[in-house]
């Protein structure tokens, strides 16, 4: 009997060890089953991607560099000793409404200067009526072929420029109808209130030169001229 304890305390540990045993198994097993289940539905999940925040791209530089085209339409006048009439005698003071058409170029050589070049052609009310003496006086029609340069404001959008160049136009005297040709001057504000699209206020001095025969002087017209302009490519 003596060897009976060692005996049945080996077999107690023997059972000891295997309950341990089993139950680390059992845990083992359950970790195992836990962590495919978590698998499994991490890979039913749809998979998330990382998306990098958009970036708007600056606006593009504004620029008036650009055809050009639209219409004007405004007042002028002459002076009261412009022109002479076919009689000899003072024509007297022109004055009507003038509108017309315009076309250009432009180029925006730096940030805030600007050059270009302006045709115009203008139909006016430039007249006076006639008497027993003096015949009729009227300006049927003027075109001037100009220069433009000038500063940027405002964001680029204000133009504000001098302008200079040649000029033409139709006297009518009576039955003597003559083109004239001379200068002209004059300034003004160009305002880009859309992207395609300005409006300007412009004053001109023209100068319509005297010649040889006696019934004209030279004609003095001073105009002032709103206008609306549609540029087909004032955004790059």
């Amino acid at each position: 009997m003596g060897w009976d304890w060692p005996a049945r305390a080996g077999a107690k540990r023997s059972v000891e060890d295997m309950r341990i045993t089993g139950a680390s198994h059992w845990a083992a097993a359950v970790a195992a089953t836990a962590l495919a289940m978590t698998g499994a539905r991490a890979a039913d999940m749809p998979a998330k991607t990382y998306k990098a925040p958009a970036y708007a791209s600056a606006p593009a530089p504004f620029s008036w560099t650009g055809f050009y085209a639209g219409a004007n339409v405004g007042g002028a006048f002459t002076g009261n000793d412009s022109v002479t009439n076919l009689a000899g005698g003072n024509g007297g003071k022109l004055s009507g409404v003038i509108g017309g058409m315009q076309a250009g170029y432009n180029y925006q050589v730096s940030p805030l200067f600007v050059v270009g070049i302006e045709n115009d052609l203008d139909f006016t009310g430039l007249s006076r009526q006639g008497d027993l003496v003096n015949p009729a006086v009227s300006v049927p029609w003027l075109t001037t072929g100009r220069a433009r340069a000038g500063f940027t404001m405002l964001d680029q959008r204000l133009f504000l420029y001098g302008t200079v160049g040649l000029a033409a136009g139709e006297l009518k005297d009576g039955p003597v109808h003559k083109v004239k040709m001379g200068w002209t001057a004059g300034g003004g504000a160009e305002w880009a209130f859309l992207p395609k699209w300005s409006a300007k206020l412009e004053y001109l001095y023209t100068d319509l030169k005297h010649d040889a025969l006696p019934d004209w002087r030279a004609a003095k017209i001073h105009s002032v001229r709103v206008g609306l302009n549609y540029h087909f490519d004032l955004f790059r």
